[in-house]
């Protein structure tokens, strides 16, 4: 339990990590006081442009990823009796973003949580979560708007695990419900997004 209770907290600590904000901070920017104010790379590259977008994309990606790699690594070396390295793996996963959008640091105001679930996510199941991805890119080159493309997104990929581990994956329930928890956590992240949706208010990614 001991291992558990400092992977599920390391988790935390790293998802927590707020790259947006360092990014603004370089270019003397508080970025929770600029474009939506929000700390992810969608509206670092709305205020500061691709070459510090594209950099907290990777890096809070590789945030989720690491946090459930690292974990499983520790729990495999472990070897608690008491939970498996997947199962621990899938919670480091939750953990991680969860830190994220909620960061001890920031007074519990991060990011919406994308990067760092397709990290994490691809820490667990590569191929679902390149599905995602692939969903990602149609919602938005249909519609240009990264906040449809990221919820509609996190709909699909419990979807997308159900299909992929009903039949042959031990752990195809817990991975289920932990991408249900972090498709939760997303949606709910995008809540004055899909309410400027309803008003017509929402910025679409125009072509240049």
């Amino acid at each position: 339990m001991l291992t558990l209770a400092l992977v599920l907290v390391g988790s935390y600590l790293l998802g927590s990590i707020p790259f947006g904000y360092f990014a603004g901070r370089i270019r003397g920017i508080d970025i929770r006081k600029a474009g939506s104010g929000n700390i992810g790379a969608t509206n670092v590259v709305r205020v500061l442009g691709k070459a510090y977008g594209y950099p907290v994309f990777v890096l809070d990606f590789l945030k989720g990823l690491g946090a459930v790699r690292i974990s499983i690594a520790i729990a495999t070396s472990v070897r608690p009796e008491s939970t498996s390295p997947e199962v621990v793996g899938i919670l480091a996963a939750v953990s991680a973003v969860i830190g994220h959008s909620f960061p001890l640091w920031l007074k519990f105001r991060g990011g919406k949580g994308v990067a760092t679930s397709a990290g994490a996510l691809f820490g667990l199941m590569p191929l679902a979560t390149l599905i995602g991805v692939g969903i990602w890119i149609l919602t938005f080159f249909l519609t240009r708007y990264v906040s449809v493309a990221s919820v509609t997104t996190a709909v699909a990929l419990p979807l997308v695990i159900a299909i992929m581990t009903w039949l042959n994956q031990t752990y195809g329930k817990a991975l289920f419900y932990s991408s249900l928890c972090i498709a939760t956590v997303v949606i709910w992240r995008h809540h004055s997004n899909l309410s400027r949706l309803i008003r017509g208010t929402e910025p679409r990614f125009t072509r240049k």
